[in-house]
Formats: C-alpha cells, structure tokens, sequence
C-alpha cells in the first residue's frame, strides 16, 4: 500500500512561511492583496475563485474579483489589466484562463506586468524558470509539486524524473524546476512511442497530461514516487486525476491522492507568491 503524499501537510508549511511574511508587511502597515481577473461564469473558475477568496480570507490576505461579461472586448480587457498593473495597492494579479475565443489570450498574458504575475504566466515569468534566474515568479502548480517533494523529503537529485504533458502551463515548468534541483528529466507526452515502457523507468512520475485516467496500471513499477496533477471528474461526478489511483496505489512507493494532493497546495502557492509580491514591491 503506497503512502499517501497529502496536501494538508506541505499547505501547513507554507502557512508557517506565509504569516511569518504578513507580519513583516504588517509592520509597514501593507497588506498584501491579490485581483482576480474573470470572464465569464464557467463553473470550474468559480470553484477555484471560492476556494482562493476562503484560502486567503484566512491568511489575511485581500481578494479584489474583477469578473466580466464573456463579451468584453480585447480592448476593454487589456485597458482594466493596464489599470491593475498602476494600482499601488494590488501587489497580485491572477488571470483566469482559458479566456472566450475572441480573446488574444497570448496579448493579455504579456499585458500584465511581470511584477504582479503571481502564477507565471508572462514571457518574463517563464523564462527566470527555465534559466534559473530566480526573477519572477514560477506557475503555482508546478512549484506545488516541488513543495510536497521537498514537504516530505523527497530529493530529486540524481533521480529518473518523467513528466507526462509538455504544456506551459505544468509540464515544461515542473520539468525545468525538477532539473534544477538536478533531477534527470524526460518530458513525454501523448506521442511518445511506448509511454507506459517509459513511465516505468521513472523513479519519479508526475503526470500533467489533462485527461482522467491517462496514465494506467502497466505505467507503474515498485518504488516509485508518482504525482498526480490532475483535475477531473468522471462520469459518476467525482474529482479524479490522471493516473488510475486504484492501479497505481498497490504497486507504487507514494503517490498523491486526487483531490487532496497537488490542488491543495496550488492555492497556498499562490498566497506565498502574493506575500512575496507584496514584499519585493514595498
């Protein structure tokens, strides 16, 4: 039986880190405060904005939401991000995305100023990941998965390390932040010839390939450490991730369970970052 990597514990952590630094802003009489930009209504980001809005309310961290028609016009869009970046009183800002069709979400993403992008998704963002600077800051859930690594004493180095999904938004950052902790990475992907056969050679799995139950029992080998990125539900209505738990579970070392693995953390990632904003901008 796999030992379960939960989210709560590397949460705890971060909580510990994150009210040590609202108290450093508490002095200079900032409080550290985060705008959330959404269009539309889809259910999946009204879930997710709930859970930031309680998540933060908690910490004592400010949520400012910004939600919009699925009409707005690029134009209009943009001008509020523009806006956002000149208000002195918002140190982050959260874009949710996918955004409508008509929207350019490529020009929104590179108008919003690096400073304040606390999920990483300005050029500048990703490239302090990818060269090691340090600037900037990484995608939440990229840096969660290294959080419940390191939450539970998991060193990467030297490690067989295949990560499943090429995507910018996981798969290419969680692998260019396993590498620096000097992992020996594989990116694979839907493509990939014989993917369970390279699945198995892993000592470490993370699989951010987007579809419930991508990844299965002939994927697995003993002693592995698997992290499971998704977020899905199955026809019964239930959260599941991408590996089949119930097959994976009996065979690996540890694995996160979905929901309460990856996810849980995101959202605390995500304060850490805005605390840190608030930090560096004051």
């Amino acid at each position: 039986m796999a030992k379960l990597l939960k989210g709560s514990e590397a949460v705890a952590t971060l909580e510990a880190r994150i009210k040590e630094g609202i108290a450093q802003l508490s002095v200079k009489d900032i409080t550290p405060t985060l705008a959330v930009v959404r269009v539309g209504e889809r259910s999946d980001d009204i879930s997710y904005e709930r859970g930031i809005c309680k998540r933060c309310a908690a910490l004592g961290i400010e949520v400012r939401i910004n939600a919009f028609e699925t009409g707005i016009s690029q134009e209009a869009l943009l001008k509020s991000i523009e806006q956002l970046n000149r208000d002195d009183k918002i140190h982050g800002v959260l874009i949710f995305r996918p955004l409508p069709e008509h929207i350019d979400s490529r020009a929104v993403c590179l108008a919003l100023s690096p400073e304040k992008d606390v999920d990483g998704i300005t050029d500048g963002s990703l490239a302090g990941v990818f060269s090691g600077s340090g600037e900037g800051f990484a995608p939440c859930t990229p840096q969660a998965c290294v959080e419940i690594l390191d939450c539970f004493g998991i060193d990467p180095k030297g490690k067989r390390t295949v990560v499943v999904g090429r995507s910018l938004v996981v798969g290419k950052p969680v692998a260019m932040m396993l590498l620096a902790r000097h992992a020996t990475v594989s990116i694979c992907h839907t493509r990939t010839v014989d993917l369970p056969a390279r699945c198995r050679e892993a000592e470490i799995l993370v699989v951010a390939a987007g579809q419930a139950g991508a990844v299965g029992g002939d994927c697995f080998s003993p002693g592995q450490i698997v992290i499971d990125v998704g977020i899905n539900f199955g026809e019964d209505g239930k959260m599941c991730g991408d590996v089949v738990f119930a097959e994976a579970e009996p065979v690996v070392e540890a694995i996160t369970p979905v929901p309460g693995g990856v996810g849980a953390v995101t959202t605390q990632v995500l304060a850490e970052h805005v605390v840190q904003a608030a930090k560096r901008q004051s």
